[in-house]
């Protein structure tokens, strides 16, 4: 899951700054980034999770697993449309900031190497 993730935070860093690319393409990556993110800290907890993309299920799972994220990491529901949603629908009233989630990105993936380097035997 952490290459994975990997992967759709290469494509932000790439795609951020490239304005023929529009908010609905960025964010998906971004909010793939995040899904794959907290999956892995699912996974290193042995926590089961559906198929889901949504983000708020997920960090429920962690939080009821006794792992709730750190609350400076700000909320995810955000990013929860980017999914699926704006992929498929026109969001004429969209805003998006570009670089504030690629700082959530950064920081959840902080959290996470440091959760699973801590949970290393």
């Amino acid at each position: 899951m952490l290459r994975k993730a990997e992967q759709d935070e290469r494509a932000v860093a790439r795609l951020q700054g490239d304005a023929d690319i529009g908010d609905e393409i960025l964010g998906f990556h971004c909010q793939q980034a995040v899904e794959k993110l907290l999956k892995a800290l699912l996974l290193a907890a042995g926590v089961e999770f559906p198929r889901t993309h949504n983000l708020d299920v997920l960090a429920d799972l962690l939080a009821d697993a006794g792992q709730a994220l750190p609350a400076d990491l700000g909320p995810l529901e955000g990013l929860i449309p980017f999914a699926a949603q704006y992929r498929y629908e026109e969001e004429p009233d969209l805003h998006f900031d570009r670089q504030e989630a690629r700082v959530l990105i950064r920081r959840l993936r902080t959290h996470v190497e440091t959760v699973l380097a801590l949970s290393q035997p």
